[in-house]
């Protein structure tokens, strides 16, 4: 299991071609690359996005466990980006393996659902004409009731 909090960009095809040769007996490997959005109406200048360190780390590292006691998981892969990052940036990726793809897949999702809603990162949004803190969103957080 390795979990990665960084500043700096990463590249998502050496990362999972890293991830994927530590054992060659898995059957399915499976990731998920997320990039910052621009808003509808294309003001996004820069997504500012804050953490603690160690208190982020171990929140990160106390989930991807749990996925590993939920599913047959070979190994879990996560990396989280903070600081300023423009659209298109790449801010997250994670990854899964197992013997077969339905655990990869479930752990997957488990794993981009905690990110998104409750993994401890601040996001503020800074535009043209103005900045906002991004508050939760509804449908993130029912995607996480389906995990109870």
């Amino acid at each position: 299991m390795r979990i990665v909090v960084q500043e700096a960009g990463f590249d998502a095809g050496q990362e999972l071609t890293r991830f994927s040769a530590a054992d060659p007996g898995i059957g399915a490997i499976v990731s998920f690359t997320g990039v910052v959005r621009d808003t509808a109406e294309g003001t996004l200048d820069v997504m500012q996005i804050e953490h603690y360190p160690g208190m982020t780390e171990a929140a990160l590292t106390k989930i991807a466990q749990e996925a590993m006691t939920r599913w047959a998981l070979g190994d879990i892969l996560v990396i989280h980006r903070f600081g300023r990052l423009a659209p298109g940036d790449q801010i997250m990726m994670v990854a899964t393996t197992s013997a077969h793809r339905k655990d990869a897949f479930e752990a997957a999702e488990y794993l981009m659902d905690y990110l998104k809603s409750r993994a401890p990162f601040w996001k503020k949004e800074i535009l043209r004409d103005g900045a906002h803190w991004v508050a939760a969103r509804d449908e993130d957080e029912d995607a996480l009731g389906r995990w109870d």
